[in-house]
């Protein structure tokens, strides 16, 4: 039970930082993922396949991405399901996310569970990816630390 509060006062912190950091910037769209996770007790690695929604109703985009967590992570999941605010220090008609990113994560997982990842990077490290909502995933886990994420175009 303490670690299950423990994640959950993580995924508060990582979901309150994010909001701080998305403050100053301008909503431009929503990346939505979807893939799955390979846990190591000490990491994870996860493969995504995402679709990148513009905000003023453009063409959507899609992008791979790699997520690697570095931290407490024990168990397995099976299928992961995440969408991020994406936020631009100005708003435009392009954007090409790709790039680094990296910031915090946490997550908990028995059967069904919930997490939060909130990233800062690309070009430039101009783009923020905000939790839209929390973190959705199958399986049995626990896992808390720093997150990086490389984003690529997909196809």
């Amino acid at each position: 039970m303490t670690r299950l509060s423990t994640v959950a006062l993580a995924t508060l912190f990582v979901a309150s930082a994010s909001y701080a950091m998305a403050q100053s910037r301008v909503e431009v769209g929503v990346l939505d993922c979807r893939g799955s996770t390979s846990s190591f007790v000490i990491g994870s690695v996860t493969n995504l396949s995402c679709m990148f929604n513009p905000s003023g109703g453009g063409r959507p985009e899609p992008y791979q991405a790699t997520m690697r967590r570095v931290g407490v992570d024990i168990g397995f999941n099976q299928q992961v399901a995440v969408a991020w605010g994406v936020f631009a220090p100005s708003s435009g008609t392009r954007y090409d996310l790709s790039g680094s990113y990296a910031g915090g994560a946490a997550s908990a997982t028995v059967g069904v569970g919930v997490g939060a990842n909130a990233l800062v990077g690309g070009s430039g490290n101009t783009f923020a990816l905000q939790p839209v909502s929390v973190q959705g995933q199958t399986g049995l886990s626990v896992a808390a630390g720093v997150a990086g994420l490389e984003l690529r175009p997909g196809r």
